[in-house]
């Protein structure tokens, strides 16, 4: 009530009610800015195309109405006076909140009182325009948002190089978008876009290149023509696009055809169907995005993913476009994310690249060593590691005839290995039935190796061989077991042990010269030893 009475030079009046956010409903961006704004700090919201920029221009002048909180735009529909105007009411403290596109991050440009940046639609940011702005004030809290983060931002996350929270509950009513990829075809088109309309609704029709997209207007105006259709891509004029943008919004066009102008972040609840011309020129990133354009109210979306029919496409395509059909669930962004980490790479975390791997010292050792670095900042002790070498010589590897795309198999084989838990094992050893059928022994054995591993690694032994009938583990050492906790492995196992504690403790014991058998029961009786307790 207080807010609302206050004039805007009383900011005094609402500065101690920085914990009450009563605004916005799911909107982390929108939330945190105005709780900057009500703690007496300006807030800037990057964003990476004019549209977006009036969009939550729109919003947040709609929602602070009744505020008095000053909100302010800077992009390229603005002129240059309206620029200027801008910028110096910026820097003397007379705007609480500006939007901006890539203008906003230019050296004309100064704050006052800076306190939080908010990034969306980060992916669409180079480093270096990233980097930028937060020199315009140390002291700047950075929220970044993005439904499909950048391998490098992603990475620097995992590592503990930046904060990261995620968002996996969609709104409430909300419908998956139903994907589909096909043949370009006049039939499905005229289908798609008919069906649309008749229920009310409108439809973005994506054709990526400015230089032919007049011509594939006149084609749809052929196809269709009793719909509106009308044309929005960046090159036009700031106030045609704007003119074009408005009458689409306003439901005076029936099919925007366009570039990837709309792919960052519009929010258009009455377009719900979709059609990507060429959509295997487009990235996994890239795709993801454009098919969140529709679906973002409680009715049933549609996503038409069309490739040329009288050409082949590429491999690395043909995966991009299963991994868009696959991942169709709401909130499956992370899960892109990560595919697109896994093959491109994590990236330079002192450069400039945004993917790509650490070449000098190879990617898993860079890892580590950012690891490392991480912890050391935040006074932590770096964690000592070791990889359990498991010398026991078995079959364990994926036969052609359980799976035969080698993409696939090379999944599996990182899933194998990232698993971090004996039930994470059993987890993937479910789905591999679900998926393939009856688990080969081979697969098994391949379980079972990473199981022990697992074991090894939480109770600090780092090699288990096996030969002549016996099997060993050999502890690392200051990790070996106390006399109590070896107290009561004796009392608990079933199976004579021997111990060796010349240079470091080493437990033998006799297995059945069955390589598969022998290292069961190395992973049965290493269970023992964890259920003892912790180790030194």
């Amino acid at each position: 009530g207080e807010l609302k009475k206050a004039k805007y030079k009383s900011r005094p009046i609402y500065k101690g009610v920085w914990g009450h956010v009563w605004f916005f409903n799911n909107h982390d961006g929108h939330n945190a800015a105005v709780k900057n704004v009500i703690g007496g700090k300006q807030a800037a919201v990057l964003v990476p195309t004019t549209i977006l920029a009036e969009q939550h221009l729109t919003t947040f002048r709609d929602r602070l109405a009744d505020y008095p909180v000053e909100v302010d735009v800077l992009s390229r529909f603005r002129t240059g006076r309206e620029q200027d105007e801008v910028i110096r009411r910026l820097k003397d403290g007379k705007i609480d909140l500006i939007i901006g596109t890539h203008r906003l991050i230019q050296k004309d440009v100064e704050f006052k009182d800076l306190g939080l940046l908010v990034i969306d639609e980060e992916q669409q940011f180079g480093v270096l325009h990233k980097e930028s702005i937060q020199k315009l004030r140390e002291t700047v809290d950075v929220l970044t948002m993005t439904a499909t983060p950048i391998p490098r931002t992603l990475h620097m996350s995992l590592m503990g190089a930046r904060d990261m929270s995620i968002i996996n509950t969609p709104p409430r009513d909300r419908l998956p978008v139903r994907t589909e990829i096909a043949a370009f075809d006049e039939d499905l088109i005229v289908e798609a876009v008919m069906r649309e309309i008749d229920r009310g609704g409108q439809v973005y029709f994506v054709h990526n290149r400015v230089q032919t997209i007049e011509g594939m207007a006149s084609y749809l105006r052929d196809l269709l023509p009793d719909i509106r259709i009308d044309i929005g891509h960046g090159q036009m004029p700031e106030r045609q696009l704007e003119d074009v943008m408005l009458r689409f919004l306003d439901g005076a066009i029936d099919v925007l055809v366009c570039s990837m102008i709309i792919e960052s972040g519009l929010d258009i609840p009455n377009v719900n169907t979709i059609i990507i011309n060429r959509a295997d020129r487009f990235g996994l990133a890239q795709l993801y995005q454009l098919r969140g354009r529709v679906g973002r109210s409680n009715h049933r979306a549609y996503a038409y993913l069309l490739i040329p029919p009288d050409r082949s496409i590429t491999p690395i395509a043909r995966r991009r476009l299963g991994a868009i059909q696959e991942f169709t669930d709401l909130s499956s962004g992370y899960m892109l994310a990560m595919r697109d980490l896994e093959s491109r790479g994590a990236g330079n975390i002192l450069g400039a690249e945004q993917h790509g791997h650490m070449l000098a010292v190879g990617f898993n050792l860079y890892s580590r060593l950012l690891r490392d670095a991480v912890r050391r900042v935040k006074g932590e002790e770096p964690e000592h590691e070791f990889e359990p070498s498991i010398e026991v010589k078995v079959d364990a590897y994926i036969p052609n005839s359980y799976v035969q795309d080698n993409d696939m198999k090379i999944d599996i084989y990182k899933r194998i290995r990232d698993a971090e838990s004996l039930d994470a094992v059993d987890e993937l050893a479910q789905d591999l039935r679900d998926r393939f059928g009856r688990v080969p022994r081979q697969v098994e054995t391949l379980l079972d190796v990473q199981a022990v591993r697992l074991i090894c690694r939480r109770i600090g032994v780092r090699r288990v061989g096996g030969s002549g009938g016996f099997v060993e583990a050999e502890f690392a050492p200051g990790k070996e077991p106390k006399p109590s906790q070896l107290k009561r492995v004796l009392a608990t196992c079933d199976h004579p042990l021997e111990f060796d504690s010349r240079g470091g403790l080493l437990v033998r014991f006799k297995a059945s010269k069955e390589r598969r058998a022998a290292l069961a029961l190395s992973r049965k009786v290493l269970k023992h030893f964890e259920a003892c307790g912790k180790f030194s």
